[in-house]
């Protein structure tokens, strides 16, 4: 699946069944919108609280479009794998960060980043918590 070049707004993720897609959140062609931590939904649809990573991927942006898009794809692929989990997931360029909001389960935030690790090694894990 490509990493789409649109935002969603929350709201319409958090009504969502399952994972849509990698949203890209960079460029000139993307309208300006909230910022991010307004856009993540932070419940799910029956309204219990959703767990976070955030996962840096350095010097993405300074690579060629093939191995960026090949690098997204690679991450995309482990995010629809869990995709029953994962609720919301943004790539920011300009920062090489990764967002992902899960549905909560046990180590589950410790898993994904993992996986993603394991196929992607430049991967680093910012920070996994869950929000109250």
């Amino acid at each position: 699946m490509e990493v789409s070049a649109m935002k969603t707004p929350a709201k319409s993720i958090a009504q969502r069944h399952g994972y849509r897609g990698l949203q890209r959140s960079d460029g000139p062609a993307l309208l300006p919108e909230e910022p991010l931590w307004r856009r993540v939904p932070s419940r799910d649809e029956e309204g219990r609280c959703l767990a976070d990573f955030r996962m840096i991927i350095p010097g993405l942006r300074d690579r060629s479009g093939s191995q960026q898009r090949n690098t997204l794809r690679i991450v995309n692929a482990v995010l629809q794998h869990y995709g029953a989990w994962v609720v919301f997931a943004d790539f920011n360029f300009r920062t090489n960060l990764l967002w992902v909001s899960i549905k909560p389960r046990p180590g589950l935030t410790l898993e994904i980043p993992a996986a993603i690790k394991t196929l992607v090694p430049e991967a680093l894990l910012l920070a996994a918590y869950w929000r109250r």
